[in-house]
């Protein structure tokens, strides 16, 4: 049976307490290898199960599982590509698009396709045209090309009704990279015949009711998102129901979260407090609830809601870790009874849409081991393990993570993620690492690749929510505007100074690292804290906030124009308010400052921060500094999508690391 082969250990050993550590570190390999198994999802009914599976040098197939008897029948494969999205259509019929795996951004095509068929392997279609050509691999069944949809047609990503052989699917109007407006088709999977919606304005995201139908939509005009309704009531016309700043929000904003069996609009508030929450919207009224359906205690609400064709069953949130409040009596019972026979682990349940069978999808996980994908039969009560990304991983080798909280020089408190070697002592090595974004949240509690690679070498790691981070507040996210190179900054110092005091770091053998902001961070933590950090690590790091604006003639930049016009200069800096402040927070114009060894590693395909951002900085840098390593993956873009350059960076972090803070210092 394919979901007996498809597990690789018994339950009983993945979940269970942890052993003794082994000796030897596990292999890089282990950690940064592409995933075996990536995805599994049942059908309507919850009869059948689509699955995502691959295999070291082979390419990621799909295919569908019928779990009364165990039959398994590959649905999709490409000789020369990897399955990417799949979902159900109905419980006959599946959707799914191509992806590969073995190329880097810079060889990357971003026309995906679409491609239909039955589950049991009948009325193939391709819907959607790949790299914007026909076809590749054999088997087209005689489509012209002229039938298929243009290569910016995407899966919407939302589930419909899955009551017919229709899918909702986006096109993407571009004009010189950037995104003017984002349509919404109706495609039949048979026929491949489309229809559009009528749109109220430049829409870029669309929202479908519990039955399918479209029902709101956002514009963006200007640096301002209008929210829509369409009106059912009103001969299904757009309605206007409010409008904010795009990017800071405002008194009136509100994120829409799902509508209910029953035609109730949940969406997230902050209702003029400063965590926000699920509350009801009074479509007629305009009026949230006075009283939210679910608030989260220290943290906003992320997440979604689980419902069936009927009812609402629970909300899945997100506070320190993944969980869920079921509202449905039986879903709580299952919940519980799962738990009990996964006592170690964050168990999260996810029922089919129409019930006709007793499987409902779990997937566990800890900060121990990566996430594992398990069917459980609610009428033998017996868990079975369908797949695990990196089965190699085990969980004896790994090291617990914990939240942590210190306070910043101000006052603010700030929250972060520790992690420390199993069996390790006090006064360790210690890397600081910083996440990117800046404006969202670093991580929750789990396994996570980076973080375990470095605890398995001998490391703590710090991981700071600094200000500006999201999901800890509006004070939170707030006070990090401007802040780049400054407070922010300081957060990072605060925290470092915190663990040297509490013990847990040797304060004369910190790194700092990260990528993206991060990167950016780690640079100047160098220039302004030279005293901490012995050493720093940049992966697409930011180098000058002014090159974000204005890039150069000779590269592209993805950042769309509307977060420069409207969103950097409130979150980020005024080019022409904040000037001084912009050359002062300079990691390029500060780059002489830098005496400390340091690595730097770029993408040469890198569109969000472009190579000349690393090739700027590391001319200037190694002018006074001689420990500087410079690393470029030409086929990479922000973050190293192929198993080889991961495995490279970090075996080259795993040495740069060593020779400065670790063993052979």
């Amino acid at each position: 049976m394919m979901v007996r082969t498809i597990a690789v250990l018994a339950c009983a050993f993945l979940f269970s307490p942890p052993a003794l550590a082994a000796a030897a570190a596990p292999p890089i390999a282990d950690f940064f290898g592409n995933p075996e198994f990536s995805g599994a999802e049942l059908s309507p009914s919850g009869k059948y199960l689509a699955v995502r599976v691959g295999a070291r040098d082979k390419r990621d197939r799909l295919a569908v599982v019928t779990l009364d008897d165990g039959k398994v029948q590959v649905v999709g494969n490409f000789s020369d590509a990897d399955i990417g999205q799949f979902e159900w259509v109905n419980d006959e019929r599946l959707v799914f698009t191509a992806t590969d795996r073995s190329v880097g951004q810079g060889d990357a095509r971003y026309a995906p396709g679409l491609y239909a068929i039955n589950r049991d392997g009948g009325k193939f279609r391709q819907l959607v045209s790949r790299s914007g050509q026909p076809f590749i691999t054999v088997g087209t069944g005689g489509i012209s090309p002229r039938e298929l949809l243009p290569w910016n047609t995407y899966l919407l990503g939302q589930r419909g009704g899955q009551d017919s052989e229709f899918v909702y699917v986006v096109y993407a109007s571009y004009t010189r990279g950037q995104i003017d407006y984002i349509d919404l088709q109706r495609l039949n999977t048979l026929t491949g015949n489309h229809t559009s919606f009528k749109r109220p304005g430049d829409t870029m995201h669309w929202l479908l009711d519990n039955n399918g139908e479209p029902r709101l939509t956002i514009t963006e005009e200007k640096g301002v998102n209008t929210l829509y309704y369409r009106d059912p009531a009103k001969n299904q016309e757009w309605r206007p129901l409010t409008h904010y700043n795009t990017y800071t929000g405002g008194q009136d904003a509100f994120s829409p979260l799902a509508f209910g069996p029953d035609g109730t609009l949940y969406v997230v508030s902050n209702a003029h407090k400063d965590k926000s929450a699920v509350h009801t919207y009074n479509l007629a009224t305009g009026a949230l609830s006075d009283k939210p359906l679910i608030s989260l205690e220290g943290y906003d609400f992320s997440g979604r809601l689980i419902m069936n064709k009927d009812k609402l069953l629970g909300i899945r949130h997100l506070t320190d870790a993944q969980g869920t409040t079921w509202i449905d009596a039986g879903m709580k019972a299952m919940q519980e009874r799962i738990d009990e026979l996964l006592p170690n682990t964050i168990n999260l349940l996810t029922p089919p849409l129409r019930p006709e069978a007793p499987w409902v999808l779990v997937h566990a996980y800890s900060d121990l081991f990566p996430m594992r994908t398990m069917l459980y039969n609610s009428a033998t009560k017996k868990l079975t393990v369908v797949g695990g990304s990196h089965p190699n991983i085990q969980a004896p080798q790994m090291a617990h993570q914990k939240l942590v909280h210190y306070k910043a020089r101000d006052g603010l408190e700030i929250p972060a993620w520790l992690t420390v070697p199993q069996g390790a002592g006090k006064n360790l090595p210690m890397v600081v690492l910083v996440h990117g974004g800046p404006y969202v949240r670093g991580k929750s509690w789990g396994w996570d690749a980076q973080v375990q690679f470095l605890a398995s070498r001998g490391y703590a790691v710090l991981e700071p929510e600094f200000r500006g981070s999201t999901g800890f507040g509006s004070q939170h996210f707030r006070a990090g505007w401007k802040q780049w190179g400054l407070k922010m900054q300081d957060d990072l110092a605060d925290g470092t100074r915190w663990a040297a005091a509490q013990g847990i770091a040797d304060a004369k053998r910190v790194c700092i690292a990260g990528a993206s902001y991060g990167g950016y961070a780690t640079l100047m933590g160098l220039v302004k804290d030279p005293d901490l950090y012995q050493c720093g690590i940049d992966w697409a790091g930011v180098t000058d906030i002014n090159l974000l604006y204005d890039g150069h003639w000779n590269f592209t930049s993805d950042l769309p124009d509307g977060w420069k016009q409207y969103g950097m200069p409130s979150l980020v800096g005024d080019q022409v308010k904040d000037a001084e402040q912009l050359k002062a927070t300079s990691p390029l114009l500060q780059a002489a400052r830098i005496k400390q060894p340091l690595l730097l590693a770029y993408g040469g395909a890198d569109e969000r921060v472009p190579l000349p951002h690393g090739t700027k900085f590391y001319n200037a840098v190694k002018q006074g500094n001689p420990n500087v390593e410079w690393i470029e993956y030409e086929e990479e873009g922000h973050g190293w999508e192929l198993p080889k350059n991961r495995i490279d960076f970090w075996g080259r972090v795993e040495k740069f690391l060593d020779k400065n803070i670790g063993a052979a210092r």
